[in-house]
């Protein structure tokens, strides 16, 4: 069955829920709001401009998770995802993933934002199969620490080879794959396979794309707007022009 992958902040969502969820915790309290919004920022920048350590990333945002008790962190998530997250989908992405399940695709999202954040998201979206950025859960609770590879850069790479051993996938199920990404961050996973498409790419990742000639698209408007043919009517698998 053909593999369509999906990067999540800032592709399936006009936004990101990680810097999100960061200033939401500052925003009621949970946190401190100078220090953690200021670190938070940050990262975020770091993370635009390709330069993101993302196991000092990681012990900052599992912090909150470990401070908690999980009750309180499932309710304040609950508030989030509502108030935040479910405004925040794309436009055009839910049509998107709607044609491929229409022609059959297994959907998965990629993302390094941690699974406590995007698992939830994943289940709003109706997609079963999700590989984030996983914090350590032992005896009911976050201890801080990272449980794998963090699902960041080429780190996507080896989850995904991961995942699809597990499963039993034919060895070449990632390159025939589609991936759907708007950062420069994903570039190894878009070289990877064989359908890459930038979605409302950043400016480092919209250049590798224009001399790849990769497919790009917005999820932006009120549904997705090529501006090249990405998903033909026939067949939502993306082809490059």
């Amino acid at each position: 069955m053909p593999l369509a992958i999906f990067d999540l902040d800032n592709t399936l969502l006009a936004g990101d829920s990680d810097h999100a969820w960061g200033r939401f915790l500052a925003e009621i309290g949970a946190v401190d709001a100078a220090s953690y919004s200021r670190a938070n920022d940050d990262f975020y920048a770091q993370y635009v401009a390709g330069t993101l350590d993302i196991y000092e990333f990681c012990r900052f945002v599992f912090q909150p998770l470990v401070q908690h008790p999980l009750p309180q962190l499932h309710r304040w998530r609950e508030t989030f995802l509502e108030d935040r997250i479910r405004p925040m989908i794309a436009p055009g992405a839910e049509d998107l993933l709607a044609r491929h399940r229409d022609a059959g695709d297994t959907l998965l999202i990629i993302t390094a934002t941690n699974s406590f954040v995007t698992r939830p998201i994943a289940d709003m979206l109706g997609i079963e199969h999700l590989l984030a950025t996983e914090p350590e859960f032992l005896d009911g609770r976050y201890t801080g620490e990272l449980a794998a590879t963090p699902c960041f850069q080429e780190g996507k790479i080896e989850r995904l080879q991961q995942w699809l051993r597990e499963r039993g996938e034919p060895g070449d199920a990632m390159a025939e794959a589609s991936f759907y990404s708007d950062s420069r961050n994903d570039i190894p996973l878009l070289e990877a396979v064989r359908h890459p498409v930038a979605v409302d790419a950043d400016p480092a990742l919209a250049a590798h794309a224009e001399r790849r000639g990769w497919s790009r698209i917005s999820l932006r408007g009120t549904a997705a707007e090529p501006d090249h043919a990405a998903v033909p009517e026939q067949n939502t698998r993306p082809t490059s022009p």
